[in-house]
C-alpha cells in the first residue's frame, strides 16, 4: 500500500479543543499550533472547527460529514443505490459483514451499514482516518436515528487492509475496494476532494496485490468501485458490472464462500 506523502499541522484555536488536538498531533507525529498565523503558507492544516475536524490548504477544505446523506438512507432511496444493488448477497442467518478495504471518508460504508451490513472500515492513512473517526463520532450522536444506527454498525481500523485481508481470518460476506484513481480529476466536484487527498497519499499502484488480498479473505463477493470508463482493476474482468452516469461497480462472486 502507498505510504503517506504529507502530514498537516494540527490547529486548535479554541482552548476547549487543545487537549484533543495535542493527542491527535502526538498520534500524527506533527506540530500542534494555536493560531493560523503560526502556520507557513504552503502547509496543510488539520483544523478543529465547531462543524468538525477539517483538512485545509487555505484554498480547499475537506471534512468528513454524513449528515448530507440522510435522505439517501431512507428505505426506498437506499434500494436504488448502485452500491447496495451491487452488494446484494443471499440472506445469511446472521448480520453480514462487509470489509471496506479503502475506506476514505466512509460514504460507501455508510450505505452498506444502512443496508444491513456490519462494516469493518480500513484506512491506512492516519490523517484520513482521523477525519473519518470524527465524522463517525458526530454521526453516532446525530438526531437522525437511521443515520446514527448505521454509523453504530461501522467500525474503523487504522491499518493496512491488504495485510489484514491476507491473513484470511476475516471471512466477510463482502469486500469493497475503491482505490484512488487519477482519472477522477476530470470531475470538477470530485477533483476538489481529490486534490487534497492526493497531497496525503498517491493513487493505488499495487492493484494486483490489493485484489489478491481481497480474494485471500474468502468473501462471498468482491465489489470494486471504478470510474465509468476506467479499466478493470489489475486488468481482471468481473462476472458482471452495474454502471451509472459516472461510476460503475465491478462484481466478483465466489459461491463456494457464500453464506
Amino acid at each position: 500500500m502507498e505510504k503517506m506523502r504529507k502530514i498537516p499541522v494540527v490547529l486548535a484555536e479554541n482552548p476547549a479543543d487543545r487537549e484533543a488536538a495535542e493527542l491527535l498531533a502526538e498520534h500524527l507525529r506533527t506540530e500542534m499550533v494555536r493560531r493560523l498565523t503560526d502556520v507557513p503558507e504552503a502547509t496543510l492544516v488539520l483544523k478543529f472547527c465547531p462543524e468538525g475536524l477539517t483538512l485545509t490548504d487555505r484554498k480547499l477544505s475537506l471534512r468528513g460529514d454524513f449528515s448530507g446523506m440522510a435522505r439517501r438512507l431512507k428505505t426506498n432511496n437506499l434500494r436504488q443505490e448502485m452500491l447496495v444493488r451491487a452488494a446484494r448477497i443471499r440472506r445469511p442467518e446472521r448480520r453480514p459483514v462487509a470489509v471496506d478495504a479503502t475506506a476514505g471518508l466512509g460514504e460507501d460504508s455508510l450505505l452498506l451499514a444502512a443496508a444491513g451490513f456490519t462494516v469493518e472500515l480500513y484506512e491506512y492513512n492516519p490523517v484520513i482516518a482521523a477525519l473519518l473517526a470524527d465524522a463517525l463520532k458526530r454521526a453516532r450522536g446525530d438526531g437522525n436515528t437511521v443515520l446514527a444506527s448505521a454509523a453504530a454498525e461501522m467500525h474503523l481500523h487504522e491499518e493496512d487492509s491488504a495485510a489484514v485481508l491476507r491473513k484470511g481470518s476475516l471471512h466477510p460476506e463482502l469486500v469493497l475496494l475503491d482505490p484512488m484513481f487519477p482519472e477522477r480529476k476530470k470531475s470538477a466536484l470530485i477533483g476538489k476532494k481529490f486534490q487534497l487527498l492526493q497531497q496525503l497519499e498517491r493513487p493505488c499502484s499495487e492493484e494486483e496485490e490489493l485484489l489478491q488480498a481481497a480474494e485471500a479473505a474468502h468473501p462471498g463477493k468482491i465489489v470494486i468501485k471504478r470510474p465509468l470508463k476506467g479499466p478493470f482493476l489489475a486488468g481482471r474482468k468481473p462476472e458482471y458490472s452495474i454502471s451509472g452516469k459516472a461510476v460503475r461497480y465491478d462484481c466478483f462472486v465466489f459461491p463456494e464462500y457464500s453464506s
